[in-house]
């Protein structure tokens, strides 16, 4: 069979066509060498800022969290003053707050050429733990913040533990105490209508006994938030909380509420 020849209009179009010339997009040896340069000089710039006072931390802004907590991480952080702020980051940061255990996270900002930002957030304490005759403040979070040399002046509700249980200050409590914590990290003033005076805690045990003797039982751990909101709207339809007696929420599905009026006399 015979082939067909491209026409004569064709093979000059196709002679038009432009080619890529790879060489001419290459560098030159001339640009490589100066980009080399540049970056040597970037490097020996960044270096020779690194051991100068040029960027030398010489103020620490410290902002969130209370009062005392900002004066705790503005002393852990005094000793930082002098030091390169290339030099300073979150490590550096993390490692002196480490021994602050009312700081929950932190975040930083380099504000050259002198300026170091730190935004604290402080763990908020839901718990006095009472363990024979130690009392220990317990964060949201299972973090053990502080001792109580006067637990009396806490509002906040007890677990009690046995005397050989084992807190340290700054580490995670107990899972008992945990769980606890956990479940009153949610509970904001309100919501439900008595003060929350002892919490029970136990592998699958959860319940708040309200000021005046009345119990919130969650059951396990799981779904305690939901578990709230329907405790929540039981006790305010029902005024349930007035009495003694409980409301139980173990099961969402189902909750339980028995309730023995007062009689006044």
């Amino acid at each position: 069979m015979a082939t067909r020849r491209p026409t004569t209009r064709a093979a000059a179009l196709a002679a038009r066509r432009p080619t890529l010339d790879v060489a001419r997009l290459a560098p030159s040896p001339k640009s490589i060498a100066l980009g080399v340069a540049l970056l040597v000089l970037a490097l020996l710039a960044y270096l020779a800022a690194l051991d100068t006072s040029l960027f030398a931390v010489r103020t620490v802004v410290v902002r969130g969290g209370t009062p005392a907590v900002r004066a705790q991480v503005a002393r852990a952080l005094a000793g930082l003053d002098g030091r390169s702020l290339l030099k300073v980051d979150g490590g550096v940061i993390g490692a002196r707050l480490a021994a602050i255990p009312a700081v929950a996270s932190f975040r930083y900002d380099r504000a050259f050429p002198n300026t170091l930002r730190v935004v604290v957030r402080a763990e908020r304490p839901v718990l006095v733990v009472r363990s024979g005759r130690e009392a220990f403040l317990v964060a949201s979070t299972g973090r053990t913040l502080a001792t109580l040399a006067h637990p009396r002046r806490s509002s906040l509700p007890r677990l009690w533990l046995p005397a050989t249980a084992a807190l340290r200050v700054g580490e995670p409590a107990p899972l008992a105490v945990r769980v606890a914590a956990a479940a009153l990290g949610p509970l904001r003033p309100g919501l439900l209508p008595g003060r929350v005076e002892t919490v029970l805690s136990g592998p699958d045990v959860l319940t708040f006994r309200l000021r005046d003797g009345f119990e919130v039982r969650l059951g396990d751990r799981g779904d305690v938030r939901l578990k709230l909101a329907i405790a929540q709207r039981i006790l305010a339809q029902t005024g349930a909380a007035r009495s003694t007696g409980y409301v139980d929420v173990s099961v969402p599905e189902r909750p339980v509420l028995l309730s023995n009026s007062r009689v006044g006399g």
